[in-house]
């Protein structure tokens, strides 16, 4: 390289006015380059400007005439790849355009410009960037691989590596070496890679795509996943689309088994995977349909994709709100927020949720802290309270506590006493409607005893009760 440029050197001093200048261009692969080049608005005619390439000979020439000339490897098949834009000579530019350039475009270009007896010319060098990467789609766990080449590379240059128009910091703290990039695939890898080359005060770039495919649902290992007792949660395991894991299986890790090996346990009895083993599916999520606070603890999603065994682990937090009695003389309580695991809670927050007449739901917020203490349990205090823990990006989730106990002793005392009046004032008019039917029923049988003691005197009143029906009836017919 230095060679060709004492070249070019010794050239230019030798012509008679000769001006020299070296300027770098750099280019990514398959864009366009523009290498400038000055000449002079003030010429009384045509000029003759030859762009060439070291060791390649011409790129592109026009003569005095306006003749036109391109090297054999710059126009296959008709195709124009360098030209030099006519409109642009009367403004003194005589910049060569290359179009979809390549890596073997890279090296030396010479630009000439004759009129009569002044010549000037120009030297730049073009360095073509590319990026590119192993594999376009990485699976999760795989080691990949993202280059930056340059043609030709720049002794004493600077490489700098953005992903996603951030800085890329290596994830396993180790540089990159000659702008090469070396990870284990993950989630952080994916989007668009940019190489940054910078050399002499100019600066060049390129880039490349890179799609990482596995579990995209939780997208890192060991999240954390918050449920109540006694309600559903689920589990989320979902890969990539277009990838259809085998084998895929559930486990609950025991307590206190390493990160690196750890040991198989058995699964709460409700948990649920949402599709069988024996039907591949994207989404593998399981679900336990009653949390219970023993079911806390690390669980692990596996699947089986191109050979590579992905896996996910979760962790379950499970809440719950203890309640004691601070004071029975005074009606007092106190509720406490328990997690099983606290090391993302940073706020605690409860909340009394009221419902009105119409059944609307509204709430209060409270106070703020672990435990809530309830001076005085009276009617406004009962119903639901929910203790609402947050971390660093928002709520994590509530637990939610029904007071009833406290609150309602003096209300079932008063309803007891109320029953019990009711029952006894039903009780004493059965009584009395008894004793009336049996009063009744005495003076009746006591009448009927008196008239059997003469049946004669029977005899007569039915005799003329009878006659005097039938007096009645023979009156009506006349």
């Amino acid at each position: 390289m230095l060679f060709e440029y004492l070249i070019f050197g010794v050239a230019a001093f030798l012509m008679t006015g000769a001006q020299c200048e070296v300027t770098e261009v750099f280019a990514e692969a398959g864009s366009q380059a523009v290498l400038p080049c000055k000449c002079s608005s003030s010429y009384s005619y045509s000029p003759s400007i030859i762009w060439t390439k070291v060791n390649s000979g011409t790129v592109w020439r026009k003569q005095r005439s306006g003749l036109q000339h391109w090297g054999s490897s710059w126009y296959p098949k008709g195709l124009q790849r360098a030209r030099c834009p006519h409109s642009q000579f009367e403004r003194g530019d005589c910049s060569l355009e290359i179009n979809n350039v390549r890596e073997e475009d890279g090296g030396v270009y010479s630009c000439k410009v004759e009129s009569g007896h002044k010549v000037t010319e120009n030297v730049i060098s073009l360095r073509i960037i590319r990026v590119s990467v192993s594999q376009s789609v990485a699976i999760w766990g795989t080691e990949v691989s993202v280059s930056c080449k340059v043609t030709p590379w720049p002794n004493g240059a600077g490489v700098q590596w953005m992903l996603n128009s951030s800085p890329f910091v290596p994830l396993t703290g180790i540089p990159s070496v000659e702008g090469v990039v070396k990870e284990r695939a993950t989630e952080k890898l994916t989007g668009n890679w940019t190489c940054i080359v910078g050399y002499k005060g100019k600066q060049g770039r390129a880039s490349a795509t890179l799609t990482v495919k596995g579990i995209i649902q939780p997208s890192e290992d060991n999240t954390k996943v918050y449920a109540a007792v006694g309600s559903e949660v689920t589990l989320p395991c979902v890969f990539s689309s277009g990838l259809i894991p085998s084998s895929s299986a559930w486990e609950k890790l025991k307590p206190g088994s390493g990160f690196n090996k750890p040991a198989p346990g058995r699964l709460p009895a409700s948990f649920s995977p949402s599709s069988p083993s024996t039907q591949p599916s994207l989404d593998n999520s399981a679900s336990l349909r009653e949390v219970g606070f023993e079911d806390e603890g690390r669980y692990r999603c596996s699947g089986i994709v191109e050979g590579q065994r992905l896996t996910r682990n979760i962790q379950l937090v499970v809440a719950k709100i203890e309640s004691s009695i601070t004071s029975k003389k005074k009606g007092s309580m106190a509720l406490t927020c328990q997690l099983t695991d606290t090391s993302e809670v940073t706020d605690y927050e409860w909340v009394h949720v009221v419902y009105d007449i119409n059944g609307t739901q509204s709430f209060e917020s409270i106070q703020k802290g672990k435990t809530l203490s309830i001076s005085k349990v009276s009617e406004e205090n009962r119903g639901e309270w929910t203790c609402r823990f947050s971390g660093k990006e928002g709520i994590l989730g509530n637990v939610t506590y029904q007071v009833q106990l406290m609150s309602g002793l003096s209300g079932q005392k008063s309803s007891s006493l109320s029953h019990n009046t009711a029952a006894v004032v039903g009780l004493s008019i059965l009584l009395v409607v008894l004793l009336l039917i049996l009063v009744q029923m005495y003076k009746n049988h006591q009448r009927r005893k008196r008239i059997f003691q003469y049946p004669a005197l029977e005899t007569i009143v039915h005799t003329t009760s009878n006659e005097r029906e039938e007096r009645e009836r023979n009156r009506e017919k006349k």
